[in-house]
């Protein structure tokens, strides 16, 4: 386990050569090993602007410092308060040839999911990058409103996408726990990217499958809704994820939105 950053509860940062466009942020981040696992194999980043969880695999070797490796590229990719899309690709680039040195021992292979997002500078104003590697997920709340941006890269997502399973028949599928796409295993990176716009009053939430397995989107939600503070909200995320089997380890980063710059 690596935890990179911790909590701010305001952070703002202004678009280069505009310093009264200011944007304003504040989040948290935990983790817990869970009540099953022996030892903490997910790892994070949080801080400005890069924002990421990486689970490494269960049930391989070292999958603790794959995810390290991830979060500590992705870490070092920081130049300033805002990064390009392309600066994530990089960082997972130079993870993927790490991880390649520590599976080298490996008979079964090294790997780690990655997701998050980062504050780039998009069409004069700021976006938030969202990017992801397997099954962690990061979720939008807006008005009210919890919704998943990323897509799972799993079977029963490929199951559930052909009409073969229902969204609720997943998780208890014989084969949940089977990804199609990560970082290493001696694959070069595939990350999906979407551009989220920044909205006042918005809330991101970046997690492991340790959280999203044990708890309900609509259970999420309605956490999200009660408007507490992003540790309080950290904290009664990864508290209902152990009341509910806490089966794996579980990582969780919440990111609120307090301020954008007045639209002239």
């Amino acid at each position: 386990m690596t935890e990179i950053g911790g909590n701010n509860p305001g952070h703002t940062i202004a678009l280069p050569g505009r310093a009264e466009q200011t944007f304003t942020f504040a989040w948290a981040a935990g983790t817990h090993t869970g009540h099953r696992r022996a030892a903490n194999e997910d790892s994070y980043v949080a801080r400005s602007p890069m924002f990421a969880v990486a689970d490494g695999m269960g049930g391989h070797s070292a999958g603790d410092l794959a995810s390290a490796a991830v979060v500590e590229r992705l870490d070092d990719a920081i130049t300033g308060d805002f990064l390009p899309a392309r600066a994530v690709e990089r960082a997972l680039e130079r993870a993927t040839d790490y991880i390649g040195l520590i599976a080298q021992d490996s008979e079964l292979g090294v790997g780690t999911t990655v997701t998050g997002v980062v504050v780039t500078e998009h069409h004069e104003s700021a976006s938030f990058a969202v990017f992801n590697v397997g099954d962690s997920r990061v979720y939008n709340f807006d008005a009210e409103r919890l919704v998943q941006i990323t897509r799972d890269h799993s079977v029963v997502q490929d199951l559930v996408e052909a009409g073969l399973i229902s969204r609720g028949e997943a998780d208890e599928h014989p084969d949940a726990n089977i990804i199609t796409r990560a970082i290493g295993f001696n694959a070069a990176p595939s990350p999906d990217f979407w551009m989220l716009p920044i909205h006042s009053g918005q809330r991101l939430l970046i997690c492991s499958d340790g959280l999203t397995r044990e708890v309900s989107d609509d259970k999420i939600e309605r956490l999200m809704k009660q408007g507490f503070s992003p540790d309080e909200t950290v904290s009664q995320l990864i508290d209902s994820a152990l009341d509910s089997g806490g089966r794996d380890n579980i990582t969780a980063i919440v990111i609120d939105v307090l301020k954008v710059p007045t639209a002239a």
